[in-house]
């Protein structure tokens, strides 16, 4: 097959034409040492994987994908393939390796530079096809075999193949110290984040502010501050339950008597003793001391119920189903959900009016993010929890439950690897420093200064990161249409002793192929001879 956009002397074969796709395993005695290669070890985007695991053949050879040295495995199931788990194996032991099912094997024919296939595949393009072609359950999507046999790759004459890939690994060479420099760049700032964190809850960035001050609270004044704070809040809730109590009676609801609130907690959980080098006029006690709520995705009654009771004027986008991935990337409107006004008042118990501090409930299990203020009704979903302060101001909240020591309690909280939880008991029972409502504008004040040149610069590394990325597929897309090599490297290829056109080349492949089939064939008949 031949495209008019394709340089002189290429050709476009189908993949099943060029390599084979999902070849027979390869067969080596039980007691052979193999490569052993996990999903989990397949780095995405990279095409780095690590070879730290070995296996005796006989216990792979059944339940397990085989390839050989100079494949390429590509990731076929849902997130793994979008992801870019894609790489070209090398340095198997005894040339063997076995690993997922969930990997589509694809071995260059002779004659074809296996890197350039690589390559070819790696492109963001070609995933996206691939995405379009799953099939399958939602969460088991798999890319068909068909697809890629299917699907056509450009081929050039084999000089140049072998030339555009080291042209490729050149330019992605020098793309790849300023990636790293721009990381290394972005984990400093992270380090530099928690710095500032450290020193804003030991009380170092208000020390100075506070000698200039009269009258703060001593520590212990300020803990039966919120003693009073927290009983006020109970009986204000009592006052709205009374309240409430006829109104349910007539409807045949039930209303929870709040609970009082229990005795202040000033312990400490963890023999390092998290809140130490406190200043003398701060207190410490328990985030269960400091809250007004903490609730996660709570329905309000039947929906049944609901529906009978409410005239059903839908508005299918009334408001925003808040999740964890919202503020996963950096535009936090990016993908956001929607539900109809009846789902919105089903879950009224988990209405967000931002100020919440939401913390992972599943899967993103302890990370913490705060809810920003949005110009339309919002609710919470599933997998997280909300915490509404009454008795400390919400940013500074939110910062100290993303300081080091906080979140090191946090993540020792956490349970389970694979789908991750973590509960309401351990969210109240993660230490807290106070100290008075002035001196936490001013940490927060102090904070926000600082971290709000962090996120300048980290923007800039995120943008920076994504022109690299976006310039990595221009190199690409360029190399695969043939407008990547000079014409001085060009003419270079075109003087070499093995250089022929792309059909020239297609066409040997296929006559080495079928002369293989014929040799097997007669191979095939000679065993079946010998054993009549």
């Amino acid at each position: 097959m031949m495209r008019d956009d394709l340089p002189q002397d290429w050709s476009l074969p189908a993949f099943l034409d060029v390599c084979f796709i999902n070849p027979p395993k390869p067969v080596a005695s039980d007691q052979t040492e193999v490569t052993f290669l996990p999903m989990s070890l397949i780095e995405a985007e990279t095409g780095k994987y690590h070879l730290d695991d070995t296996r005796e053949y006989y216990s792979v050879k059944k339940g397990y994908t085989g390839f050989m040295q100079g494949d390429i495995l590509f990731a076929k199931i849902t997130p793994c393939m979008e992801n870019g788990k894609i790489v070209l194996t090398d340095s198997l032991l005894n040339d063997i390796g076995f690993g997922s099912t969930e990997l589509h094997i694809i071995r260059p024919k002779s004659s074809l530079v296996g890197k350039y296939i690589y390559y070819y595949l790696t492109q963001k393009s070609f995933r996206s096809d691939a995405q379009r072609s799953m099939s399958g359950n939602a969460g088991h999507l798999r890319v068909p075999k068909n697809f890629i046999e299917n699907s056509v790759i450009p081929i050039p004459p084999l000089p140049e193949q072998r030339a555009i890939v080291g042209k490729i690994e050149e330019l992605f060479s020098e793309l790849d110290n300023g990636i790293e420099n721009l990381k290394i760049a972005k984990e400093r700032l992270g380090l530099y984040r928690q710095s500032v964190l450290k020193k804003a809850f030991e009380g170092g960035l208000t020390e100075e502010w506070r000698k200039a001050q009269k009258n703060l609270p001593e520590a212990e004044e300020l803990l039966e501050q919120i003693k009073d704070a927290r009983q006020k809040h109970y009986d204000d809730e009592v006052v709205t339950w009374k309240d409430s109590v006829a109104e349910w009676e007539e409807s045949g609801k039930e209303g929870r008597k709040p609970k009082k609130p229990r005795m202040l907690d000033t312990s400490v959980s963890d023999s390092e003793n998290i809140l130490n080098n406190l200043p003398s006029l701060w207190g410490k006690c328990k985030v269960a001391d400091v809250i007004s709520d903490l609730t996660d995705y709570h329905a309000n009654g039947s929906y049944s119920v609901l529906k009978e009771n409410v005239e059903l004027f839908d508005e299918p986008n009334y408001a925003v189903m808040i999740r964890a991935t919202n503020f996963e990337k950096n535009d936090f409107a990016c993908d956001l959900k929607y539900i109809n006004n009846h789902a919105y008042n089903f879950l009224s118990k988990s209405k967000l009016f931002g100020g919440e501090i939401l913390v992972g409930k599943i899967g993103n299990a302890g990370k913490v993010y705060y809810m920003p203020h949005i110009s339309r009704p919002a609710s919470l979903a599933m997998n997280l929890f909300a915490i509404r302060t009454c008795l400390v101001l919400s940013q500074y909240f939110y910062y100290q439950l993303l300081s080091y020591k906080q979140s090191k309690q946090i993540k020792g909280y956490v349970k389970g690897v694979g789908n991750p939880t973590i509960d309401k008991i351990s969210i109240r029972s993660i230490d807290f420093a106070v100290c008075s409502l002035k001196e936490q504008e001013q940490v927060v004040k102090e904070i926000e200064s600082r971290l709000s040149v962090c996120d300048r610069l980290e923007s800039d590394i995120e943008e920076n990161l994504e022109r690299a990325e976006s310039l990595r597929q221009s190199i690409l897309k360029k190399a695969f249409a043939g407008e990547l090599l000079t014409q001085a490297e060009l003419e270079e290829c075109r003087n070499a002793s093995d250089y022929e056109p792309a059909s020239v080349l297609l066409e040997r492949i296929k006559q080495e192929q079928a002369a293989t089939k014929v040799t097997k064939k007669k191979r095939s008949k000679k065993k079946t001879f010998k054993k009549r």
